[in-house]
């Protein structure tokens, strides 16, 4: 049976993601196995990797890099044996060259561009952005087809990859705001899909069928 490390460094929100991912494998022909790990053995392992995130960039960042093998680990399957990767919120926001929450810091560095404060440019729109938003995707086997769909958000911060062509999906939050990003193997989106009911569940499945 296939497996899916979910990734745990301790940021929160593992208990619903993991709910979400088996809901969602439940809905296919082939059952996989969602595993919350830090073990790098089992990271190495493992078929499918999710990182999720809830918090400041840098506590992310750093919680990563103190759980001994694990950033090693999960670099190694997935830029080194190409392993299908889901980053969600903060989880997206490390894919990042950098993060400017609390003062530059350095992330993963696997899809280049930096993740910056959200500045709406509308006064009664709040930061941070909490709340179902549409989100427009291009064609990509994540969203099947172009398409327009309802997500639910919360973040403070926004992603700006240096190319343009690995966003995958964009939302309107008085302006355009990076809402999926995807290269090769590697893919992330802002939104919380665990908590987007049908149309965050769907996307799941399409992850866990994904054959980049």
């Amino acid at each position: 049976m296939p497996t899916v490390a979910l990734i745990d460094y301790g940021s929160g929100n593992l208990r619903s993601a993991e709910k979400a991912l088996a809901r969602a494998a439940g809905t296919l022909s082939r059952g996989h196995e969602v595993v919350v790990t830090d073990a790098p053995d089992v990271i190495a392992r493992a078929d499918r990797i999710v990182l999720p995130g809830v918090g400041a960039f840098s506590a992310c960042m750093d919680a990563l890099e103190q759980r001994p093998g694990l950033l090693e680990a999960m670099t190694d399957a997935v830029q080194t044996q190409g392993r299908p990767f889901l980053g969600v919120c903060v989880g997206m926001q490390l894919l990042a060259s950098r993060g400017l929450e609390f003062g530059p810091r350095a992330g993963l560095d696997w899809i280049k561009g930096e993740v910056r404060r959200l500045e709406p440019g509308e006064d009664a729109l709040k930061v941070p952005h909490v709340g179902w938003n549409d989100v427009s995707a291009l064609p990509h086997p994540l969203f099947r087809e172009a398409s327009t769909s309802q997500m639910y958000f919360t973040h403070s911060y926004v992603f700006d990859p240096t190319d343009p062509g690995v966003v995958l999906a964009v939302s309107d939050y008085g302006g355009t705001i990076t809402a999926a990003v995807a290269n090769a193997n590697v893919a992330g989106v802002q939104f919380h899909p665990e908590k987007s009911q049908g149309a965050g569940l769907a996307l799941i499945a399409r992850f866990l069928e994904w054959r980049p």
